[in-house]
């Protein structure tokens, strides 16, 4: 049986990071009373599921299934700026992650399992069966739609307060100066 570190709802669930703008190690962060979850994921990781959580609320609120608990923006007083809580121990790095509606509880439901190079598929392994192993933990996160949406807000806040984005090839730009192919004279030559 895993280890579930399950949080029904969180007092606090949040995207953070630790680290200066291109070294940034990211983390969702699940704290309810004393206790205090930190998992690291990728930057991408945490952007799809932002975005994903966006989706799935703006789906529910213009279907039947809404019935007005889905906000349209972020609740104020679930409005989060405060850093990461310290001390930050990372629990385990996220792998796959799963999200769903309760229609029940009317929750979002997040799953994070732990990343491991079993569950990793080649190409020339996608048509076996292949049987994903049991984690070893993972993390469960049960939530309301105005925690998610302020979950999502303070998400895209953090990504945005990154490297700068290069306005000719929107590769991320470097304290130190960016080699830009587009801004550097590369032009495609018509054949």
């Amino acid at each position: 049986m895993p280890v579930i570190h399950g949080f029904d709802p969180p007092e606090r669930f949040v995207t953070g990071t630790v680290g200066p703008p291109g070294q940034r190690t990211f983390f969702l962060q699940a704290r309810a009373g004393v206790r205090l979850v930190s998992v690291a994921l990728e930057k991408q990781q945490v952007a799809a599921l932002a975005e994903r959580i966006d989706e799935l609320l703006d789906e529910i609120m213009s279907s039947e299934l809404s019935r007005g608990v889905v906000p349209a923006v972020a609740p104020l007083d679930l409005v989060d700026t405060d850093p990461l809580e310290q001390p930050i121990q990372e629990e385990f790095r996220a792998g796959t992650m799963t999200l769903a509606w309760d229609s029940d509880d009317e929750r979002v439901v997040v799953e994070v399992f732990p990343f491991t190079e079993a569950a990793v598929v080649s190409p020339d392994q996608l048509d076996e069966d292949f049987e994903e192993p049991e984690p070893e933990e993972l993390l469960l996160v049960r939530m309301s739609a105005g925690q998610a949406r302020a979950f999502v807000q303070r998400t895209e806040r953090v990504l945005e307060a990154g490297r700068p984005s290069c306005p000719f090839c929107a590769e991320p730009i470097d304290p130190d100066g960016h080699l830009c192919v587009r801004a550097n004279g590369f032009r495609r030559r018509d054949p």
